[in-house]
């Protein structure tokens, strides 16, 4: 894990890769409960028996429920210190390009990509690639933005 310290180590991180998390196995369980909570029971990702009749071979997880890991990848790839607080702000540009199987495992690369200066600290873009285990492309990329504060 990386930690970064104040808002001088921060920017000097601008452009770093800042880690990998480990891989977390997606179970059917969990695609299930994320279907009980959004209320998206579509087929693809609940129905086992039918899914198995298409190209997946079974169910995928939902693409949205592979963006919501990005939480728990993001603390066990980064740290951040010496701040009073800091929130997710927002995304530019999510895109799945390939199915998450259940089954699978999955882990995400996180990169700073950008730094910007805003009233009482900086807004923070970052590029976090989820990969699945043996995958030939992403599962998802997605621009998150968040914002941290000194004071």
């Amino acid at each position: 894990m990386r930690t970064i310290t104040g808002l001088d180590e921060l920017r000097r991180a601008e452009g770093d890769v800042l880690g990998t998390s480990d891989w977390y196995e997606v179970t059917q369980e969990d695609i299930d409960t994320f279907a009980d909570v959004t209320g998206d029971h579509q087929w693809i990702h609940v129905d086992v028996e039918r899914a198995r009749q298409t190209p997946f071979g079974g169910t995928i997880a939902h693409g949205y429920y592979t963006l919501s890991l990005a939480p728990r990848f993001a603390e066990q790839i980064m740290r951040l210190d010496g701040f009073a607080f800091g929130l997710n702000y927002g995304l530019n540009k999510v895109r799945f390009p390939a199915p998450l199987p259940v089954g699978q495992k999955v882990r995400m690369t996180a990169r700073l990509a950008k730094l910007d200066d805003i009233p009482g600290g900086a807004q923070i873009t970052f590029e976090n690639t989820f990969e699945v285990e043996g995958g030939e492309k992403p599962v998802c990329v997605a621009e998150s933005v968040a914002r941290v504060y000194t004071g």
